[in-house]
This record gives structure tokens, C-alpha cells and sequence, in this order.
């Protein structure tokens, strides 16, 4: 009797245990029940589709042509080198840009495959469907640089110039000695530490730490103030208004968007970033990474770290500033000035 008790005990235990630890599966858009579709997209190889806004000039008329990477939680009505950017800029440097939803974020179907190598596949599939030539620039901010760091390490030869801005960085690159990586590790709050652990190590657990109710999870999927820089908080009221698309961005399911964003950017890459050679070796193009000093979310040590050990690329480092420096006035003008010009003075 009581060993048939504690059998269906544990069977029950195991049932939750798994119902918890499972994600439900997402709610693809444009199926039965699912979120509709609004806007134009792409169907890739796989059978996947790719949802895009376009900016700027017409493409047949641009000089240049920019894809830009959405951050964590955001999708491509979210890009941010288009803030307070005048037409007169616009059409002084020839500038298209197109925003495509990361997988499973917005409009783009859920990958559940996705890789870092596949973040530069459905880039490179994007710019030959929409037509972008040869060579393009690309741009990611926050969780949209992992992208940038794919696309310089997979497809180097199809890229003009490319730019990280703000670029989140994953503690667990071997190229960093230990004992940096784990000084910048310990400056995130103790939540976060415990959320990166849980995406590095137990991926298969990201779901549940990510919605249980025992411990604190990730403050900065919660957007907690202590995330924010002094100019951050200033900033708030600017970047919540240029969201207007926010219910997009998480309405096929948090797993595939912002937990498999924690997985894939934590987790074990196929490569090391610091091990990349300059793609343009003979000045054909350039690389830049743009940082606020003061960073509550990606450590400026580390990012200075990458720069002394990549010396190809041109590093901007701005006193002051926190993570959400790109919306400040004339921002995004010097940043594509320096990526699309050559010698631009690019203070701010």
C-alpha cells in the first residue's frame, strides 16, 4: 500500500516537474489562433519566415544599404540608428536600412535550431531576397551585436562595414582571462548572475527559472531600475515612447524570443569573437563598437578588453553614458557617419 502510494507520488512529482520545466509551444503567426500577420516578409529555405521594415531611401536609389539587429525584448520597429535621424542625413549619405524580427521575436517564426551560425544564415538569406548586392553594412545593438559578431565570423566576404552598439557580451568567451570575465560577472546583480548561470549551464531549465516564483529572475528581462544608468533613467520616457509595437514583440511566447536570446547568447559558441581576423585587411570597409562608460548591462571593461585585443576595430567609448545612449540627439548620425565615411570626427 505505501509503496504504491510513494509510486504514484513520485510519478505525480515528475508530471509537474516536467509540466514546469516545458515551455508551451508558441503561437506562430498567421496560424489558427496565433497572432496575425501586418506587415511584409520573406520566406526562407527552411520554410521559416522573416518579418522586415524598411527605412530610408529606396533601395535603387541608396548609396548605402544597413540591416540592423534588434536587442533583447525589442523587435524591428525598434531600431534605434533611426532615431531623430533628419531626412536631409538620410539622403546626404544614401542611406537604406532595413529591421527584420530576430526568430521567434515580432513576426518571424520561432527557430528552434537557432545557432549563432544561423543568426548570419537568415541575414545573408535577407539581403539576397530583398536585393542588397554583394556587400552590405550590418548594425546590431545590445543582443543584436551576437549577430555582428556571426556575420564577421560566417559571412566576412558579404559585408561592407559592420557596427556593434552597446553589444552584449558573453562572460563565458575563452578568450577573456578568467579573472576579468568574472570581475565583470559579479558586477551584475546577483539575479542576473544567477540567470546567466542557469542559460550557460542548464539551458533546458531557462523556461522555468525564467517564470517560477521562488527566486528572483533575470532583472533585466523585468527591466528593474537598478539596471539603469543615471543618463539611462533620464532617457526611459524616450526610449518607451519609440516603442509603439511592444505588444509584438513577445506575442508568439517568451521562450522563443527572450529565452532563447539567453541560451543562444550565454551558451557555448562555435567560436571565440577574439579569435576573428579583420575582415578587411587591405581598408575597404571598417568595424566600429560603440560603449557607454557607464553600462549597467554590458561591463566597459570587457568591451575595452575586446578592443586592445582587436585593434582593427575602432572602439568609441562615451563618458557618461549607459545603455540606451544611441537615442540621445545626433547619435545615430555620428555612428553611421563613422561606418559609412572615412576619417569623421565622431564626438558627441
Amino acid at each position: 500500500m505505501i509503496r504504491g502510494i510513494l509510486v504514484v507520488s513520485l510519478i505525480g512529482f515528475l508530471a509537474w516537474a516536467y509540466h514546469t520545466t516545458v515551455p508551451p509551444p508558441p503561437k506562430i503567426c498567421g496560424s489558427p489562433g496565433g497572432p496575425p500577420i501586418t506587415g511584409p516578409r520573406i520566406k526562407l529555405r527552411d520554410g521559416r519566415h522573416l518579418a522586415y521594415v524598411e527605412h530610408g531611401l529606396p533601395k535603387h536609389l541608396a548609396k548605402h544599404k544597413i540591416v540592423f539587429f534588434h536587442g533583447f525584448g525589442s523587435c524591428r520597429h525598434d531600431v534605434v540608428i533611426a532615431e531623430n535621424l533628419s531626412q536631409e542625413t538620410v539622403e546626404e549619405l544614401g542611406i537604406y536600412i532595413v529591421s527584420f524580427d530576430r526568430a521567434g521575436y515580432g513576426e518571424s517564426d520561432p527557430n528552434p535550431k537557432r545557432t549563432i551560425k544561423s543568426l548570419a544564415m537568415d541575414t545573408e538569406e535577407l539581403a539576397d531576397q530583398l536585393g542588397l548586392g554583394s556587400k552590405f553594412y550590418v548594425v546590431g545593438y545590445s543582443m543584436g551585436g551576437h549577430t555582428v559578431w556571426s556575420c564577421l565570423r560566417y559571412i566576412p566576404h558579404r559585408l561592407a562595414g559592420a557596427t556593434l552598439i552597446a553589444p552584449v557580451i558573453n562572460y563565458w568567451w575563452p578568450g577573456f582571462p578568467r579573472n576579468l570575465s568574472t570581475k565583470a560577472y559579479n558586477l551584475q546583480l546577483p539575479q542576473d548572475q544567477w540567470a546567466l548561470r542557469v542559460a550557460h549551464y542548464t539551458p533546458w531549465l531557462t523556461y522555468w527559472w525564467n517564470t517560477q516564483k521562488l527566486f528572483p529572475a533575470s532583472a533585466v528581462a523585468a527591466g528593474h531600475p537598478q539596471i539603469f544608468s543615471t543618463q539611462d533613467i533620464q532617457l526611459i520616457s524616450k526610449v518607451a515612447g519609440r516603442q509603439a509595437q511592444k505588444s509584438q514583440v513577445l506575442q508568439q511566447g517568451e521562450f522563443e524570443s527572450n529565452h532563447r536570446d539567453m541560451m543562444i547568447g550565454f551558451g557555448s559558441w562555435e567560436f571565440d569573437p577574439m579569435d576573428l581576423r579583420n575582415p578587411f585587411p587591405d581598408g575597404e570597409g571598417t568595424v566600429h563598437i560603440w560603449q557607454g562608460d557607464e553600462d549597467r548591462l554590458v561591463p566597459v571593461i570587457l568591451q575595452r578588453y575586446i578592443a586592445n585585443k582587436l585593434p582593427w576595430i575602432q572602439y568609441h567609448e562615451l563618458p557618461g553614458s549607459g545603455h540606451f545612449f544611441p537615442v540621445l540627439d545626433g547619435m545615430s548620425e555620428s555612428i553611421l557617419k563613422a561606418l559609412l565615411l572615412r576619417n569623421v570626427e565622431t564626438s558627441i
